[in-house]
């Protein structure tokens, strides 16, 4: 048969028709490219700024004070004021701040007497990447801030600091002591959220789905039932993924392994709950694998796994923080690389929590609304 124009023109209207009434697949088609022009423009930053900075000020006086001055004014540090020694290290396990900078007795009289006084910088190195170009602006620092208030030694060369610098949690740099862990979490919500919302479309697509809504189990008990085996799955996975990080890669794990797979275990309820969520909405497989992708786009992005979480603007880090993967990077690394206990978790725990409960509650609205 010869080609007909008409005929393909008629196939072509008829494709556009049936995006016109998909409207998840096309608001897929419209949302994600938009999604990541926005985040790939606005929100990754691979040069963070305004890191926050403690600072324990054992010998207060106006170098030192010009010093800190001078740290945040090159953008690189927010100063979050002066700390005790403790707190300034508990807030540094916690996550809470990026650098601790301690000035110890004797740095204004070094300063003075024409020697290099020490400065004491430990910075949260658990990844690498957050803390590079802070730490190269503030080995810089030194002659430029002194000189203009040492005028006797106009003559004669300012003394640069003598900058010590402790990487914590992570000495040499290693990458693999940041991506390997987070690899725990980007696997996880990859997996469990596209398995689970796949599993009730199948059973819509195959016609099982009618054969649940005629027996007497409840929409709890319905969806509880289908999460179970895939929690076992994820523990299986989460116990693969440690042996490879520890036997292949070599990353410490200095924290308790009870603690941290009781993480994994709410991290993994929370993306099987969005899974059964996704999987009553969606009319079909393809729908259900499209809002899986919607979902996973951000939170490889906005979490912190693949960009440093403190480069992305105010915006960005308030949407990362709505998304499960972002607290559960804090708490698998606390946990592997800094030895955390519960009560230095808990502000990361909390959010896990609260989504796992929203989810639920829409999961369990939407299949009711579908029982109906």
């Amino acid at each position: 048969m010869r080609f007909s124009l008409a005929r393909w023109r008629a196939i072509v209207i008829k494709e556009f028709i049936q995006l016109r009434r998909d409207r998840l697949t096309f608001g897929m088609i419209i949302g994600i490219p938009l999604i990541q022009l926005l985040l790939f423009g606005f929100a990754i930053n691979s040069d963070p700024r305004h890191l926050p900075t403690a600072v324990v000020m054992a010998d207060p006086g106006p170098f030192s004070r010009a010093y800190v001055a001078a740290m945040a004014n090159s953008d690189y540090f927010q100063i979050l004021g002066s700390l005790q020694e403790r707190d300034a290290h508990r807030m540094l396990d916690r996550g809470d701040v990026q650098f601790v900078v301690t000035f110890p007795l004797g740095f204004n009289r070094d300063l003075v007497r024409g020697k290099s006084p020490t400065l004491l910088v430990e910075a949260d190195a658990t990844d690498p990447m957050a803390t590079g170009g802070a730490l190269a602006v503030l080995a810089q620092l030194g002659p430029a801030v002194f000189t203009a208030d040492l005028p006797g030694l106009s003559a004669t060369p300012v003394p640069r600091v003598d900058l010590r610098l402790h990487r914590r949690y992570n000495p040499d740099g290693i990458t693999a002591y940041n991506v390997v862990p987070g690899l725990l979490g980007v696997i996880l919500t990859m997996t469990m959220v596209l398995m689970t919302s796949l599993a009730m479309t199948r059973e819509r697509e195959r016609g099982t789905f009618e054969s649940l809504m005629a027996t007497p189990a409840t929409p709890l008990e319905v969806m509880t039932g289908k999460i179970a085996p895939y929690v076992v799955i994820g523990l299986i996975q989460v116990t693969l993924v440690l042996l490879a990080a520890r036997w292949i890669f070599d990353v410490p794990m200095v924290g308790s392994l009870f603690l941290l797979y009781a993480v994994v275990l709410l991290f993994i309820c929370a993306n099987l709950t969005l899974g059964m969520t996704f999987s009553s909405i969606a009319r079909n497989q393809l729908q259900a694998m499209q809002m899986t992708f919607f979902f996973f786009l951000p939170s490889m992005l906005l979490s912190g796994f693949m960009f440093p979480f403190r480069g992305m603007p105010l915006w960005a880090q308030g949407v990362g923080n709505l998304l499960p993967l972002t607290h559960f990077l804090v708490l698998v690394r606390g946990i592997l690389l800094k030895n955390n206990g519960p009560e230095l978790l808990w502000g990361h725990i909390w959010p896990l929590m609260l989504f796992m409960a929203v989810v639920l509650g829409v999961g369990l609205w939407t299949f009711r609304s579908t029982l109906d």
